[in-house]
């Protein structure tokens, strides 16, 4: 497993307890990345394997979970987890659109002109948004299909008149 192919998932916000249990808030809405027997990378590469977990909740839209790993046993080991990013394989799901794949693809309206490139997603409560390098937004409902490197849009009249 490369550094390259290890997408951010999350990340140890403090201890919760004294067995060793840890507080992970997720970067991604999959909640199979906390699932017992799920293996995530940690600090200095080190494989971290989840024994168990249960939902801690939403804050400011951020979700929690309560984890434990395979021999983070005490506070002490905990704590030394504090702040760490958490990382994980791609997951593979034909079909999925994956912001790892989104982000530096062109953009192409159906006639096949170029709109711009991606410079970053950002979650929205309706849909989440493209960011183009203009500054433009385009909602993720109206991707029509993507190949890599390339997403094509099917957008309203005047979506992206200034």
């Amino acid at each position: 497993m490369s550094d390259e192919t290890l997408l951010e998932v999350g990340r140890v916000v403090r201890p919760h307890s004294l067995d060793g249990r840890v507080v992970v808030e997720l970067w991604t809405n999959r909640a199979e990345r906390v699932r017992p027997g799920t293996r995530l990378v940690g600090p200095g590469g080190g494989a971290l394997v989840i024994v168990g977990s249960s939902s801690a909740g939403s804050t400011a839209g951020r979700t929690r979970w309560l984890v434990s790993f395979v021999g983070v046993d005490s506070r002490e080991a905990a704590e030394e987890l504090r702040g760490s990013v958490l990382r994980a394989l791609p997951i593979e799901e034909p079909g999925a659109l994956w912001v790892h794949e989104l982000i530096g693809s062109h953009v192409y309206d159906e006639e096949g002109s170029e709109i711009g490139a991606i410079t970053s997603v950002e979650a929205n409560p309706a849909s989440d948004l493209l960011i183009l390098d203009s500054g433009q937004l385009i909602p993720l409902t109206f991707v029509t299909a993507q190949t890599a490197g390339r997403v094509t849009v099917s957008l309203p009249p005047g979506l992206l008149d200034l």
